[in-house]
């Protein structure tokens, strides 16, 4: 082999060497790129409680500065928003909290307050434009009382750490619900108001992981499990059923008394037992809405896990005609003013448009 040609293969050894470090390279810097993106991916879905959006829309934010802030007494550190919701948290807990209660009566008398305050709103707020912008947040349902589930969840969480009750916000594993699972007496409980909003209905209140489960998700590996019925409202206000026949009279009083949730315990009962209360209970559903008296209502029944042998169910009624509430009435002083501006321009004033029988007067020149 000549010179020539020696010098020519360890030129071509030395490019094939080169080549092969280049991929070497290449393909280790490629394992680390899909590395730190596979641990980042990884770090986005790490199940946490703040810092989450639902419906890739609404933000679950912290609601610790303000009920921080309501328990010392320091405000400085808050926006002016923050302390506009302090305020109107303040005054709502000022209404319904009451010296003696226990922390369940708290929670409940907050949960009474929000599935029917924030679905009843009447006044000025109806006309309110652009509220939805704050809908995920205390200061938008407070103020607006126009909320989504993350309003729902974030405002009884304010409330709940204003009164010193553990409370957490939970979201589904596909991030488009949120509601709230609260302590009581060392026991976590499932709440979720925006299902039982303007029912009243409990169906959803203080319910443990199998209700729950039942129509919702959650990382339960994050999340604490909730376990008792201690002070799940179905069951401690459940009627005990010794007759399956007494079934159609219980339901029939309970939508005559407006009743938003009717639970029912049939102890003792065996297979074939729960076979005939089913039927009864669906043949009820279909037979209210041919009942002149409740057509505009609407039935619906569940089972509840329960231990011991014991049957409960569970069943929710909504289609209530809303009660009309007062109109808060404005100011005189403002009233006035009102008309006065118009008189100017118009050169009519509303107050003596009509006389006191109703009748119109002619007031133009």
């Amino acid at each position: 082999m000549t010179e020539k040609m020696k010098k020519g293969w360890l030129v071509l050894t030395a490019l094939l060497v080169a080549a092969v470090l280049l991929s070497t390279c290449a393909s280790i810097f490629a394992a680390r790129g899909v590395h730190a993106l596979q641990v980042a991916q990884a770090e986005a879905e790490q199940t946490k409680e703040d810092g989450v959006t639902i419906l890739n829309q609404y933000q679950i934010r912290s609601t610790l500065p303000i009920s921080d802030a309501y328990r010392t007494g320091k405000t400085d550190r808050l926006s002016e928003k923050e302390k506009e919701t302090l305020a109107m948290a303040s005054a709502v807990l000022e209404e319904i909290i009451t010296d003696g209660m226990t922390p369940y009566e708290k929670e409940k008398a907050v949960y009474d307050w929000m599935v029917t305050k924030l679905r009843y709103d009447t006044g000025a707020l109806q006309v309110v434009p652009n509220t939805t912008a704050d809908s995920d947040n205390p200061y938008g349902t407070l103020k607006y009382h126009n909320a989504v589930c993350v309003g729902y969840a974030t405002t009884f969480r304010l409330f709940m750490q204003m009164l010193d009750i553990p409370c957490m916000v939970v979201h589904n594993k596909d991030a488009f619900h949120s509601w709230n699972l609260v302590q009581l007496d060392g026991e976590w409980y499932h709440v979720d108001i925006y299902s039982d909003q303007g029912a009243a209905s409990y169906g959803n209140f203080n319910m443990n992981d199998e209700i729950a489960a039942a129509n919702h998700d959650w990382d339960r590996e994050f999340f604490p499990a909730a376990t008792s019925l201690a002070y799940n409202y179905g069951y401690q206000n459940r009627v005990t059923v010794e007759d399956v026949y007494q079934v159609p009279q219980l339901v029939r009083q309970a939508m005559e008394e407006r009743q938003g949730s009717l639970f029912l315990a049939f102890p003792g009962m065996d297979k074939a037992g729960s076979q005939v209360a089913e039927n009864f209970l669906k043949n009820i559903e279909q037979a209210v809405g041919f009942t002149p008296d409740f057509q505009s209502l609407m039935l619906q029944h569940s089972w509840l896990p329960m231990t011991g042998g014991e049957y409960v169910v569970g069943l929710t009624i909504t289609g209530y005609d809303k009660e009309e509430q007062p109109q808060e009435e404005l100011p005189v002083e403002t009233t006035e003013k009102i008309n006065s501006a118009i008189e100017t321009v118009f050169g009519v004033n509303p107050d003596t448009i009509y006389e006191d029988d109703g009748s119109y007067e002619e007031v133009m020149g």
